[in-house]
């Protein structure tokens, strides 16, 4: 199983925001308790279920162990674990 961050590339109140994403959800709020995470950040959003963390966070989840993927480079990839993130989610539309 594996834990995804994607580019910070969201620009809201000043800083650079990213996604962190993950194959299961038990996996994702454990590893966003890692980064010190509160569980009310959790996104259950029918766009996907993710954290929003910023530049600084998304640095320190690569070093913890999260795959770094990329819009640009890793499409196919990104597809599918925003596939997965969707499919996370249980709030409905």
């Amino acid at each position: 199983m594996t834990v995804y961050v994607d580019d910070a590339v969201t620009l809201w109140r000043g800083q650079r925001w990213a996604h962190l994403m993950a194959d299961t959800l038990d996996e994702l709020h454990a590893f966003a308790a890692r980064l010190g995470l509160p569980r009310h950040a959790f996104q259950d959003r029918p766009s996907g279920a993710h954290y929003d963390i910023n530049a600084a966070m998304r640095v320190q989840a690569v070093e913890l162990g999260a795959l770094a993927i990329s819009r640009h480079r890793d499409r196919a990839l990104m597809r599918a674990v925003i596939a997965q993130a969707r499919a996370q989610a249980t709030r409905q539309r």
